[in-house]
């Protein structure tokens, strides 16, 4: 194989380094949070942090009990209120030669599963007269 052909190749290590970070990173802030004297913040679950391959952005997943969109809204401006604190506790705490920027981004995921479950299972997520 020529050198110019191995140069465009994949690098599959990438992926292992940047998953690696990512969970890294999410132990780190998820761990910070309970640090962080902030109301919006207490019953706030960090599920999981994807990395961009150049290390410059890494996106950080959240949900809340709450689960509602005006209560993300206000998460994330917590979020963003603390982002360069949280920022700087990832690079205290890890290696990196950069520390990547946070953002943060509410995790639909669940919620979008309840509401499938809700429509499969043939109820409306109202409550049931017959149980009050």
């Amino acid at each position: 194989m020529t050198r110019r052909a191995k140069r465009f190749q994949p690098d599959h290590r990438a992926g292992h380094r940047t998953a690696r970070v990512g969970e890294l990173i999410r132990r780190i802030v998820a761990e910070s949070m309970e640090q962080i004297d902030d109301d919006r913040l207490a019953m706030v679950s960090v599920t999981g942090v994807e990395v961009d391959r150049d290390l410059h952005r890494a996106v950080v997943w959240f949900t809340s009990l709450g689960d509602t969109e005006e209560g993300d809204a206000d998460i994330a401006d917590a979020f963003e209120e603390h982002a360069s604190g949280l920022r700087r506790i990832v690079g205290d705490q890890t290696r990196l030669r950069r520390t990547p920027e946070l953002v943060f981004r509410p995790d639909t995921v669940l919620r979008s599963a309840e509401r499938i479950e809700r429509l499969l299972g043939g109820t409306d997520g109202t409550a049931d007269p017959e149980n009050e």
